[in-house]
Parts: structure tokens; sequence; C-alpha cells
């Protein structure tokens, strides 16, 4: 373990990077910040309203997901769909089920696929105390994290410009409401990320961590 010091301070100077991130600006920044009223999601899938963004996000963005919702039964979720500019049939589904299992789910419309589930996380895929993050580019694809590790990673999306979003979390219109109250906060970030270089922050400590735990394993392992 005479490693062990060494990996505690690189984890601790990744930890430090945002403090400085803030001496960085990014003048192309386009930013929206969305609250999200939980009764939004006391509705069915059918009677979503598609609400239009402020403006058309492309090339590169980010999402970040802030579920601060109270769920008012077993069966209750917070869904949120996010919409191409070029297609209604092109759509990113993000979904986190109820307590206490709080399943986490992730999938995607394309139009020359279909519907495609990508991730389903059945226990402890989201909490309230961590954040989900979408973070897109034409190059890279699309990657997805629930807060503690990357669950979608790369995935091409051939060209995702979001500018449209919507909300459900009933299954069936005869179920009891989904939520009690809270709220989800969406922010939509877009810009040219040669010029914001912590763009991929959260995906480097996910990462940053998952290596540290698996060299320490391996350390434990030969001693």
């Amino acid at each position: 373990m005479k490693f062990l010091p060494y990996l505690v301070l690189f984890f601790v100077s990744v930890s430090l990077i945002p403090a400085y991130s803030q001496e960085f600006s990014n003048p192309t920044l386009v930013l929206q910040t969305i609250d999200v009223p939980a009764e939004a999601f006391n509705r069915v899938k059918a009677d979503s309203v598609i609400t239009k963004l402020d403006s058309s996000h492309e090339g590169s963005w980010q999402i970040v997901i802030q579920n601060d919702l109270v769920y008012a039964n077993p069966k209750g979720n917070a869904v949120i769909r996010f919409y191409d500019a070029n297609s209604e049939d092109k759509y990113i589904d993000i979904g986190m089920g109820s307590l206490p299992d709080r399943p986490f789910w992730a999938a995607f419309n394309l139009p020359y696929m279909g519907y495609v589930p990508a991730t389903h996380v059945d226990k402890q895929g989201w909490s309230p105390d961590s954040k989900i993050i979408l973070a897109y580019s034409d190059a890279q694809g699309i990657s997805i994290g629930n807060g503690k590790r990357i669950v979608v990673s790369s995935v091409n999306l051939d060209g995702f410009v979001v500018d449209r979003y919507s909300v459900y979390g009933m299954e069936e219109a005869t179920d009891p409401p989904a939520m009690n109250s809270g709220k989800l906060t969406i922010e939509v970030m877009s810009g040219d990320i040669s010029k914001n270089p912590f763009h991929y922050y959260p995906f480097v400590v996910s990462g940053s961590v998952g290596a540290i735990i698996l060299i320490l394993l391996v350390i434990k392992k030969r001693s």
C-alpha cells in the first residue's frame, strides 16, 4: 500500500480543478435553467406537453438534471424526453423511478434504429445528492453519468440538436399522482467546447475514482 499516498494526492488534485476553472470564460456559452414543478409529472406520456427551449443547442452541449422531487407512490416516475430539432421521432429518454430502489434508465429513439434502451440500473441508480449529466458532441457522441459513474459512453446520435423537452410520470391515467411536491431542475448548456476545457470534468472525476478503486484492489490482492 505504499502507493496509497500518491493516489490520494492525485485525487485531491483532480478535485481542486473546478476552483481553477472559474478563471476560464466562454463567450460562446448558451445556458438555460428550467425548474419543472412536481405537478408536471402527474400525467401519462400521451398527455405530456412538448416545451420549446429558448435556444437550440447543437455541436457540443451538456444537460445537468437535479431531481428534488418528492414521489407520491412506488409506481411514480420522473421521465424527461429531449427532442432533436430536426425530427420529433428522434429523442433521448431519461427516467428516474421512486424510492426505495430509485431505478435509473436511459434510451434513444432513432429514425434508423427505433427505440433503443441504453442502460437500466435497477437499484440506487440516482440520488437527490447527485446530478445526472448528459454530455454530447458531434465528434464523440453522447455520454451519460448518474452521479456515481458513467452509465452510457460515446453513443453516436448522428448530430443531435436539442431544442425541446417534455416530462411525465404516470403509467396509467387511473394511477394515483406520481409526485407530491418538489421540483426537477434542468440546465442546458452549449458552446465551443475548445474554449471550455472543463466541459467533461464530471466524467473525469468518475473515471478517476474508478481507476483508484481498481488500483487499490490490485495492490491489496498482491500484498
